[in-house]
């Protein structure tokens, strides 16, 4: 997780757009014959895009973009302490 990635991706895509990547990227991770290594980086892509999904909801809910990010970052951190 990258909160200046998720950020990019939060100000430049939209929802719609972050779901179909995350469609693809779970796909791809299906394949036959990808490699751990692919498959951690495009792990590394679906967390951001999860991310980015969560900041969207936030906003739209009413948050500030700032405070939607840290928060999110907040809860992921949260959880890797438990």
């Amino acid at each position: 997780m990258k909160i200046p990635v998720i950020r990019q991706l939060f100000q430049n895509t939209s929802p719609a757009q972050l779901e179909t990547t995350l469609e693809v990227l779970e796909a791809f991770c299906e394949f036959r014959g990808v490699s751990e290594h692919e498959v951690d980086v495009a792990g590394e892509m679906i967390t951001n895009i999860c991310g980015a999904l969560e900041v969207h909801q936030m906003v739209s809910e009413g948050a500030a973009e700032k405070d939607a990010l840290n928060a999110f970052g907040q809860k992921v951190m949260g959880s890797i302490d438990r």
